[in-house]
């Protein structure tokens, strides 16, 4: 009964954890990095379809992507659908593939990518705490159920914030790993 509960709290914080290297990821720090290309969807046949399933992307220096696609004639939907979205890159067509320079971060511009760093770890760790009142509250319904005793729940609730802790720790340390890859000049 408690396994389960610290099953599900562990479940949930890992997944929060994935959501938030997720997010990170499409950050642009001071390389490209083919995720960032994860949330623009071109319209490819009256559907919107993330790039990697309609083209090969590639990194081949540390600041250039290119994108080719499979089908010549969705170039034009790719390169407005980029030009829409907020990663801030404006693409160069020839014609058979599209790239994308990234140009060096100004200082300025790598303060503001910190402080939306800070932002997404603040509701990475909101998030977990959240998960962690839910199984709190878990553990005092059984609790005021009569199906565990108050020591039990006692360590149950130590249980939970130890688990907290831990992925509490991981954010903290995905945080500063993304800081330390933007401040990188």
């Amino acid at each position: 009964m408690l396994n389960d509960i610290y099953t599900d709290v562990k479940d949930r914080m890992g997944k929060a954890v994935q959501s938030l290297k997720k997010d990170l990821a499409s950050l642009r720090a001071g390389r490209a990095n083919v995720s960032i290309l994860d949330k623009v969807m071109p319209e490819y046949y009256g559907v919107p379809t993330p790039i990697s399933q309609m083209a090969t992307v590639s990194a081949p220096e540390a600041r250039l992507l290119v994108i080719q696609p499979w089908d010549k004639t969705t170039i034009p939907d790719i390169e407005k659908a980029i030009l829409k979205s907020d990663i801030g890159i404006t693409p160069n067509n020839d014609g058979s593939v599209i790239r994308l320079n990234f140009p060096q971060l100004t200082q300025e511009r790598r303060g503001e990518l910190v402080k939306v760093i800070k932002k997404k770890g603040e509701e990475g760790r909101v998030a977990i705490r959240n998960i962690r009142r839910d199984g709190n509250d878990m553990v005092k319904e059984l609790e005021k159920d009569n199906e565990i005793s108050e020591d039990d729940s006692r360590r149950a609730q130590d249980e939970i914030q130890k688990i907290t802790d831990t992925f509490i720790k991981e954010i903290d340390g995905i945080i500063l790993k993304k800081e330390e890859e933007v401040m990188e000049v």
